[in-house]
């Protein structure tokens, strides 16, 4: 239908209903209906008004419902509408309204709905007040304000969600991959309900039939082919919107399931129905004029539509589905119309970054750890942790050293367990023990010191050279010990203390080796 509303409409003193909806054309201000003073149903909704909603309302003194949302008025919720004392739902969303939120709506126990607003002012409350709803109600952006009462419902936390399932209407159930979660609330004419990861928001009032259910079930008894979440569904009679809370930014696939459950599927009244809505995403109109059960081929049959590409940017996902006044509104009962969904799946379109590692940082860890583990094990190995010390104490042992070889238990015994009152000299290299074998005869026990750059290969090649070297004024090597930690010579033993002073060049006969060697 055309707008705007005509101006002889004030003719009409009597009305005590004028209900006008969903008109296209161009914008127009509020009507006269100031003599419609036994008004009792005042609905104009969506039908392009802009201006101040006008004042004389308050002298509707029988009024029960008004609805005037999505529109487009401007200024504040008179003061006098609490006068309205039979006043029982009022329907302001979707409009630009703005001031203070009168304190009489938070007060009072009626069905209001005054979402999708522009008010101001410091609000300590929550979005869902009683049987108020308050969605993002305030033009403020101010974080200290509820997430839920600002423009488009910003993340009160991390943005973190990356995918969603939803069984409208129903419990917590399982595909087999996926698990939907459940959305039981009975909801109402004007209901906010939010969740961790979702929310709705569901508007409007069946005219004729305000006890009707905002949850549908399959009332006939319907053989519903396809997934459990189609023997359910949440439906609303005017708007009903479900929202994606603190979804991570980026590209997502969007799925929504319907099937037509409220008609009956024989040749009776109750199969003539027609439910006829739209739906749009992030405010985008994606479906016109919607018939589930011309679309499913029938009743009781599970359907969906895909919509890819579907990009969030704040954080917020919005899926809408309002009903434009197209389709039956009294099959097979009153007041069955509005839109219906079963089940919602968002699914991302790029890779989810899980916060794990990347494969290059995995790899870089494992090269890392293999070094370090390798390094641990030379050191380790080098300090004869790992037997590497007894490994290489067997392999000396194994070469032909030409010289005699003792045991460290025969050393200790001989060197009364390298008692320092048997020590008769210290240097560099290491000590000089004196030491007395089981055979009585009398050793000089050179220890090498772990202080000493010496290792076990220049040990041996040290043991060579002298073993090798047969002179009457060299002192006589009589053989070694390789064991454990231990690197030990056994020589001859001289009197008056000469051998030590000549190992540590202090004794007074010159016994450099090419000396010796020379004579």
């Amino acid at each position: 239908m055309e707008g705007p509303i005509p101006s002889t409409i004030s003719l009409l003193k009597n009305l005590t209903e004028l209900i006008i909806a969903d008109l296209d054309g161009s914008a127009s201000t509020f009507p006269n209906l100031q003599e419609m003073r036994s008004m009792q149903r005042l609905i104009l909704r969506n039908c392009l008004l802009v201006g101040e909603i006008q004042d004389y309302i308050q002298d509707m003194t029988n009024l029960k419902i008004l609805d005037l949302s999505f529109n487009m008025l401007t200024g504040q919720i008179p003061d006098s509408f609490e006068s309205l004392e039979n006043l029982k739902y009022m329907f302001l969303t979707n409009n630009s309204l703005t001031g203070v939120i009168p304190a009489w709506i938070m007060n009072n126990k009626r069905n209001m709905d005054i979402s999708y607003n522009n008010f101001t002012g410091s609000v300590q409350f929550g979005c869902q007040q009683s049987s108020v709803n308050l969605v993002s109600s305030l033009s403020s952006s101010d974080n200290s304000i509820s997430w839920c009462l600002r423009k488009d419902l910003p993340c009160f936390g991390k943005a973190q969600y990356h995918s969603l399932f939803i069984n409208c209407g129903g419990p917590r159930i399982t595909d087999g991959k996926n698990e939907y979660e459940g959305d039981l609330t009975l909801g109402g004419p004007s209901s906010f309900i939010s969740a961790d990861k979702w929310a709705y928001s569901s508007t409007g009032l069946y005219l004729s039939n305000e006890n009707a259910d905002f949850i549908a079930r399959n009332s006939f008894g319907l053989n519903v082919t396809g997934a459990e979440y189609y023997t359910s569904a949440r439906l609303a009679p005017q708007s009903l919107k479900y929202y994606g809370l603190c979804m991570r930014k980026g590209s997502y696939k969007v799925r929504l399931h319907f099937a037509e459950i409220m008609y009956s599927d024989d040749l009776t009244f109750s199969s003539l129905g027609r439910r006829i809505f739209d739906v749009s995403i992030q405010g985008n109109a994606v479906l016109k004029d919607f018939n589930i059960m011309e679309e499913a081929g029938g009743v009781g049959r599970g359907i969906f539509r895909d919509f890819d590409n579907v990009y969030v940017n704040e954080s917020t996902l919005e899926i809408h589905l309002y009903w434009l006044g197209k389709g039956t509104t009294a099959i097979p009962d009153r007041g069955v119309y509005g839109p219906l969904i079963s089940a919602i799946e968002v699914t991302p379109n790029y890779k989810v970054d899980t916060g794990g590692l990347s494969v290059g940082a995995i790899i870089g860890i494992v090269v890392a750890s293999c070094v370090l583990i390798l390094l641990i094990l030379l050191v380790l190995r080098v300090k004869g942790y790992l037997g590497g010390k007894d490994l290489e104490d067997k392999e000396l042992r194994g070469l032909d050293l030409q010289t005699g070889y003792f045991t460290l238990r025969q050393i200790k015994h001989a060197t009364n367990n390298f008692d320092p009152a048997y020590k008769i000299g210290e240097g560099g290299f290491g000590s000089v023990y004196k030491g007395v074998l089981s055979d009585g005869v009398v050793i000089a026990v050179k220890q090498l010191s772990s202080k000493s750059k010496q290792g076990n290969r220049e040990f041996v090649n040290e043991i060579g050279m002298i073993s090798a070297l047969q002179h009457p004024n060299l002192v006589r090597l009589y053989g070694c010990c390789i064991e454990g930690n231990q690197l030990l010579l056994v020589y001859e033993y001289l009197e008056n203390n000469c051998l030590a002073r000549a190992l540590f060049g202090s004794c007074l006969t010159n016994l450099l080796c090419l000396v010796r060697c020379r004579r």
